[in-house]
């Protein structure tokens, strides 16, 4: 009898009571959950000292140890950011920080002589502190990311003044891209009609297409140097590589990213016939123009005094980059460019808009509902931007779950067919050894639990996609 008391002492509540209720509760299941999966995946971390036995082939012991420990540094750092994280939530929701602040964008815009008509001027007062807060608050867990995890382990190449002014540029071109395109969104809300969905589905569509189009052109040039892929045997291989499976490559870069951090990547942008690869420093081994300084070390006679010499030699094996061989790298390209190939890129696109259109859909049904605002402390207005964020970020929050362990589920299948497709062109071998390599050379850990990599990994685990390579690997 207490428990269906209980229940009928909730269904009894007011609307935006329920609904408040059950957006705390939901996210804090969904925390419990996650943090359920890290301690089954944080156990294996503890007590897995030893390399297994079908491991013993493709990673030494000391390799394996160093992997352990980092990852076990990332999962304490994880779990206390995210409880932070959550608890920061919570209290922003019990204390009524959205209204508040809100409030204060109100006040300011005031100050400045918009009255409380200039709506949209006020959301993007709004969102400018709101996006503050979010980086003041988060700027010590960066940096202790950074320069405590990271620098321990060894990857870390930053300056703390390199970090600050880094984070400092990020902010403002975040400003600079989110407050426009949100005016633009906001006000084709406001004069769209019955049908404002389908107007701001369009837009925000055509705002993703432009920035993914600009990005690696005009933006992340801004934090890191890129620089053509000089001619030689390399460029030539991944010319016909990319000319016989009909990818319409226009150029090929090195992007500088060992300033930074020693981990490595490659990716490939652009729409139709103007495609770019772009390729980590870190990714090669040997590279003429970026490791000139490091091959000149290589090579110094030594010093008089013996001791230094030593130094200098530890110094040099120290900063040693790592990465693949050219071939590695053709099989690396040969995986991400089956990406392309099988039309990964653009069934992800399509699943990303089709889900956009929904939530645009399902928000024009859900906007008119006072009892949403009210839930979270708006019983006098409902202002459009504030029914994006609760309707997005809140009310959806379950249909996103759901959709994010499809996709997670679904980004496994594609990886396997993207293996698949490097394999049929030859690259089985290499990619196989490139694998181990970038697994080593990032610190991965070989070794999961089962759930926890079922929620998570959008990539098969590396014994997973080096057992399928396998089945047909060149000698």
């Amino acid at each position: 009898m207490g428990m269906w008391a209980s229940l009928d002492a909730v269904w009894e509540m007011p609307a935006e009571k329920r609904i408040f209720m059950a957006v705390l509760l939901f996210s804090w299941t969904v925390y419990l959950w996650e943090t359920f999966l890290a301690q089954r995946q944080r156990r294996i971390y503890k007590t897995t000292t030893r390399v297994p036995p079908e491991l013993g082939q493709i990673m030494d012991s000391e390799t394996f140890e160093k992997s352990r420990l980092y990852q076990l540094d990332k999962s304490t750092f994880s779990f206390w950011s995210g409880l932070y994280s959550e608890v920061e939530g919570t209290f922003i929701l019990l204390f009524g920080g959205i209204p508040y602040l809100w409030k204060l964008s109100g006040r300011f815009c005031g100050y400045a002589g918009f009255g409380p008509e200039y709506e949209i001027t006020q959301s993007l007062v709004f969102l400018l502190l709101a996006t503050l807060f979010s980086a003041l608050t988060g700027l010590p867990w960066s940096l202790y990311n950074t320069f405590v995890i990271e620098e321990k382990h060894g990857f870390n190449h930053q300056t703390l003044d390199f970090f600050m002014k880094d984070a400092i540029k990020k902010f403002i071109v975040t400003q600079c891209i989110l407050l426009p395109v949100s005016s633009l969104l906001l006000y084709i809300i406001k004069i769209g009609g019955d049908y404002f969905f389908i107007y701001a589905w369009l837009f925000t569509l055509v705002v993703s297409l432009v920035l993914v189009t600009i990005y690696a052109d005009y933006i992340a040039p801004l934090f890191d140097k890129f620089t053509p892929l000089p001619e030689g045997k390399l460029k030539q291989e991944i010319e016909v590589m990319a000319k016989n499976i009909d990818f319409p490559l226009t150029k090929v870069y090195v992007v500088e990213g060992s300033k930074r951090s020693s981990h490595s990547n490659a990716y490939f942008y652009g729409f139709f016939k103007n495609k770019r690869i772009v390729l980590f420093d870190t990714l090669l081994e040997e590279y003429s123009v970026l490791n000139k300084d490091l091959q000149e070390e290589s090579g110094m006679e030594p010093r008089s005094d013996g001791e230094g010499d030593s130094e200098e030699k530890k110094a040099k094996v120290k900063t040693k980059k790592q990465g693949c061989k050219n071939e590695e790298v053709l099989a690396v390209l040969g995986h991400e460019l089956g990406h392309w190939k099988l039309g990964h890129t653009v069934k992800n696109i399509i699943i990303s808009q089709m889900n956009s259109f929904l939530c645009f859909f399902l928000f024009a049904v859900l906007i008119g509902r006072k009892e949403l605002f009210a839930a979270f402390g708006f019983y006098d207005s409902q202002p459009t931007l504030i029914g994006l964020l609760i309707i997005f970020q809140f009310i959806f929050s379950p249909y996103n779950e759901v959709l994010s362990f499809c996709l997670t589920v679904l980004s496994r299948r594609f990886e396997f067919q993207a293996d698949a497709f490097a394999k049929n062109l030859g690259k089985a071998k290499d990619l196989y050894s490139a694998l181990i390599k970038l697994n080593k050379d990032n610190l991965g850990f070989p070794v999961s639990d089962w759930l926890f990599s079922m929620w998570h990994y959008s990539h098969p685990p590396l014994l997973e996609r080096l057992q399928a390579l396998k089945t047909t690997k060149q000698d």
